[in-house]
């Protein structure tokens, strides 16, 4: 393990330990708020797993060079799935400390959630959540497994492979992507609806995990064997496509916006409205600046995408600044929540997130940096060169 992965897996484990200490206070002291809480922060990091999953297979199905020297860090954020599946298992003891939909005397004088109890059930809940970890989980070990493979036998055959269980697993991720957007997030208001509300999470996930490669490559291109690996020209492209995942994103959120304000229907509106008074258009007004805006003047600066400290900071900034999106999503929604955060808030993220990046760099360290016989490989060095 370098100095810098080691460094990294001490302070995250030490963050972890307290923030996880606090949320076990919280369980017992607020058990409601915990499970918002523990909702927002696990749905974060399990979007940056997602997220890697999802470059990775985007990276085989594309073919070409721009992602090999990314790969094993991305390879290694996909092996987090199965831990965040875990993580999970809280959220089941609070759904109806969650759901209006889980709790029978709500159903029982709402109509619209009796129409809507074949779908928004805790069985069929808990059965469909087995199901997308399963498909997740399934596709990144198939992946790592080939991959390790490939370091060791170089078969060619396995491209062909890669890119049909990438082509596949995409249109799979798409499909429970969106399943699970609704379960997990839209339906902590059963009433709301929006067709493209699962885009709008995927792409913030692949914004995400760009932030999180492009820090993690940054800091071990310091020493080790990304030294001589990762070059200008490689953090040159790696800016552009999150400048262009930054732009999806933008894009998908201001639809989403555009659409639902301009049809003011009163089952869609109330989910803006109750977003853009109290102090949460604040909120809201800082991820448009500090997600879009910023980013978006800064990596139009060829210096800045060739410049480790610069880009560093950048990535670090919207990975950030993704945290405040998210929780602007999902803490309005908590009855119990009072302006503008809770100390359960700090604590939820603090300990998912500083045990994710935890298991996150012992996985880093358990396969070479670099995929050393990927076909790719010397395409992608020589092009560091340039």
């Amino acid at each position: 393990m370098t100095p810098v992965l080691e460094r990294a897996r001490r302070t995250s484990l030490g963050v972890a330990i307290a923030g996880l200490s606090v949320c076990a206070a919280g369980w017992v002291l607020r058990p409601v708020q915990f499970y918002h809480s523990w909702l927002f922060a696990w749905f974060f990091w399990l979007g940056v797993a997602l997220g890697c999953l999802s470059i990775v297979m985007l990276q085989y199905v594309t073919g070409g060079a721009w992602g090999v020297v990314i790969r094993r860090l991305l390879e290694a954020g996909s092996r987090t799935l199965p831990a965040m599946s875990v993580l999970f298992l809280p959220l089941l003891f609070g759904l109806q400390a969650l759901y209006p939909w889980a709790r029978p005397d709500e159903v029982a004088g709402d109509e619209l959630l009796q129409h809507k109890a074949a779908y928004l059930n805790v069985p069929f809940f808990v059965l469909r959540t087995g199901i997308y970890f399963a498909v997740w989980c399934t596709l990144a070990w198939l992946l790592n497994r080939w991959s390790r493979r490939q370091d060791e036998s170089g078969d060619a055959g396995l491209e062909k492979r890669f890119q049909a269980l990438s082509s596949g697993g995409l249109v799979l991720l798409v499909l429970t992507m969106t399943f699970a957007a609704v379960d997990w997030l839209m339906s902590l208001e059963p009433h709301w609806f929006s067709t493209i509300y699962g885009v709008l999470l995927m792409a913030g996930q692949g914004v995400s995990a760009f932030c999180l490669v492009i820090a993690a490559a940054v800091l071990l291109s310091r020493a080790g064997p990304l030294a001589e690996a990762i070059r200008p020209n490689h953090l040159h492209d790696l800016a552009k496509l999150l400048f262009a995942f930054i732009l999806v994103w933008a894009y998908f959120a201001l639809s989403q916006f555009l659409i639902i304000w301009s049809g003011n229907l009163p089952e869609e509106i109330p989910w803006y409205l109750r977003r853009l008074q109290g102090g949460w258009q604040y909120v809201g007004l800082t991820v448009i600046v500090l997600h879009f805006a910023l980013p978006f003047g800064l990596l139009l600066s060829r210096r800045v995408k060739r410049h480790p400290a610069r880009l560093l900071g950048v990535a670090l900034l919207v990975l950030a600044v993704r945290h405040v999106d998210l929780y602007w999503m999902v803490a309005p929604v908590s009855s119990a929540k009072a302006w503008p955060v809770h100390w359960l808030d700090f604590g939820a993220a603090l300990g998912v997130g500083g045990l994710w990046v935890f298991l996150f760099t012992r996985q880093v360290s358990r396969m070479p940096l670099l995929p050393r016989r990927d076909p790719y490989l010397q395409e992608a060095l020589e092009h560091g060169r340039d």
